[in-house]
């Protein structure tokens, strides 16, 4: 990010990130198949969510009413309903291509719904004032990438402009929020590095930390384990899920999402076609209807285990 994009990001107020933006109620049982464009409605407050006790503010926080977006005259998201409880995490998942990203997008703010509504405390996002959104909404991308030489504790600063006016001086508050964020990622003896010599999951760490100092209710994730080594995943997630935010992710990895996830909705073709808690949707059956693919589930330690099998030998047939 340079100079003028970061006093852009400033003016304008929205969600900042090194790069800039890139492009609920559960039900008691999984809900396959809902009539078309009428999604049901996931959320919960599951057992994360009851101990932090912290998220929305007392409000209703970030929710989706029946949001639908079209892209080329395509329908990428058909009617989802997302409404997470203060303090849960909710986890995305779906193959590429099924509207994660997408619907994490207008969660932030970053596109508009073709149809339906993001809310925020009940109030619509188009209607409420950029700069009070991104003190309550972080958005972590998949990929962060800059050309500016930036330390990490720079980067974590950048998670402060929805709190200052243009071009005026860290304060002490600010400077506080900083620490207290490379405290929480455990980045406070890299804060002085140069971004660029970070590790994969290090960087990632930096971003969640930059969101962090955002002091924000609610944190978007995109695939934050992206090409990361199988350590740093269980850490990142470790960390996420011990944040005392409203957090919905995007997630690839099933038995991941299953071990931290307090609910879960998958998404197929833009459309929502399970959600509940890990055990409830987690099954052998919806596994190979959305992703095509077999595996056995099996219980784990207060969390489903996904294991997966190889596709039936094909008969070989020999020449006489």
């Amino acid at each position: 990010m340079t100079h003028t994009d970061r006093a852009a990001a400033r003016d304008r107020g929205g969600v900042p990130s090194a790069t800039g933006p890139e492009e609920g109620t559960v039900p008691e049982a999984p809900v396959r198949g809902e009539e078309r464009g009428r999604g049901p409605s996931y959320g919960g407050g599951g057992r994360r969510g009851r101990d932090r006790g912290r998220g929305a503010c007392g409000g209703t926080g970030l929710r989706a009413e029946r949001v639908s977006r079209l892209v080329g005259g395509r329908l990428v998201l058909d009617g989802v309903t997302l409404a997470p409880r203060p303090g849960e995490t909710v986890g995305l998942l779906g193959p590429n291509g099924s509207g994660k990203s997408t619907l994490l997008r207008l969660l932030a703010g970053v596109l508009a719904p073709s149809a339906g509504v993001v809310s925020l405390d009940g109030e619509p996002l188009d209607r409420a004032a950029r700069r009070a959104v991104a003190r309550r909404v972080a958005a972590v991308e998949q990929n962060a990438h800059t050309q500016t030489e930036l330390t990490v504790r720079d980067v974590v600063a950048l998670g402060r402009i929805p709190h200052r006016r243009a071009w005026t001086p860290m304060s002490a508050a600010d400077a506080g929020a900083v620490t207290a964020a490379l405290e929480r990622t455990g980045l406070t003896g890299t804060a002085d590095r140069s971004w660029h010599t970070l590790s994969g999951g290090e960087r990632q760490r930096a971003q969640i930390a930059r969101a962090l100092a955002q002091e924000p209710s609610e944190l978007l994730l995109d695939e934050p384990t992206n090409h990361l080594d199988i350590q740093y995943q269980l850490d990142l997630m470790e960390l996420v899920a011990g944040l005392p935010v409203t957090t919905v992710v995007a997630m690839h990895d099933l038995n991941l999402a299953a071990m931290y996830c307090d609910r879960l909705v998958v998404l197929r073709e833009g459309r929502v076609v399970a959600g509940g808690t890990p055990s409830e949707v987690l099954t052998a059956s919806l596994i190979e209807e959305v992703y095509g693919v077999r595996a056995e589930v099996g219980p784990g330690p207060g969390h489903p285990v996904i294991r997966f099998l190889k596709s039936p030998a094909r008969t070989r047939t020999r020449a006489p």
